[in-house]
């Protein structure tokens, strides 16, 4: 069976990831995680975040609610209503997330379980690439970041809409994911299948190998980088210096967290360490400074 088959593949998990929260949409991707999670004795809590956005969203809510107690899993919606405006799916994403960690430290649940697929890595390569995301972006998502597993990320989009239908589940199908106006789609529909058809082969396996090799690769230089570290939350600006250019870029993008950095405020902040000025601005309306050979960043402005 197909459910067998994709639960030998399942990335990132652990022994003790149990109970275990999964976002559950309604779609087919998040459907076959939890049947998946259910199979892998996962004892899931499966948790459906209505943003209000659409006309019949509470009908999804149903479906998912109807899924769990056919497997008899227990189930929760969660409310988190997002108001029309820019970057609504960036903020659309951060409310759902946090309804997540709600509910699983509500449940006491170690971790939370998202259903990207290997086409969401390849098409996330892809975002990362046109934003100018530098290694680390072409890293794509990780299997795991904290308490947020994608044990999916070894599996493809057909994959869980076959497990769907042997399982004889009918998903929800989102009508947004087919406007092309917004960039996740126009990758998808249009840019991926060009690049398939242009390199006469299936692009994703290939993006999704790169992102692993690219993700290794950050995680070993970020370890590197974070040689300037102080435990008192300071960067060492003479450690700075010492450090090769690409390492020192790296360590001041980490060490100054969200919102990410431009290459252009990372410079500044260098300039600044090597004693080019006292102090500059960047992203999030933070200041950064120099004092005693240390530098220093004020954080308090900055929303996670």
């Amino acid at each position: 069976m197909l459910v067998e088959d994709l639960g030998r593949r399942l990335v990132g998990l652990r022994d003790a990831d149990r109970p275990a929260v999964v976002a559950c949409s309604g779609g087919p991707d998040s459907l076959a995680l939890l049947i998946l999670a259910v199979g892998a004795s996962l004892e899931p809590i499966a948790v459906h975040v209505d943003h209000g956005l659409r006309d019949g969203s509470d009908a999804e809510s149903e479906v998912v609610a109807d899924v769990a107690a056919r497997f008899e899993v227990p189930f929760v919606a969660e409310t988190a209503h997002v108001e029309a405006g820019p970057n609504l799916e960036a903020r659309a994403r951060q409310a759902r997330y946090a309804a997540l960690e709600r509910t699983r430290r509500a449940r006491g649940a170690p971790v939370v379980l998202v259903a990207h697929t290997a086409d969401d890595q390849a098409e996330t390569v892809l975002l990362n690439l046109l934003r100018g995301g530098a290694s680390a972006g072409l890293g794509g998502m990780p299997e795991r970041r904290g308490t947020l597993v994608r044990p999916l990320l070894g599996v493809r989009r057909a994959e869980t809409e076959a497990l769907c239908a042997e399982v004889g589940l009918v998903p929800v199908r989102d009508p947004t994911n087919d406007d092309t106006r917004l960039r996740r789609n126009w990758i998808r529909h249009d840019v991926v299948p060009l690049l398939s058809a242009g390199a006469a082969r299936d692009v994703v396996p290939i993006l999704s190998r790169q992102a692993a090799l690219f993700r290794a690769e950050s995680e070993f230089l970020d370890e590197l980088a974070r040689a300037s570290w102080s435990p008192d939350g300071t960067a060492s600006s003479v450690e700075l210096r010492r450090l090769p250019t690409v390492l020192a870029r790296r360590a001041v993008r980490l060490w100054l967290g969200p919102p990410p950095p431009s290459l252009a405020d990372v410079e500044r902040v260098l300039a600044v360490a090597g004693g080019e000025c006292r102090a500059t601005e960047v992203a999030g309306g933070r200041r950064v400074w120099r004092s005693r050979g240390r530098l220093h960043a004020e954080r308090g402005t900055v929303t996670p």
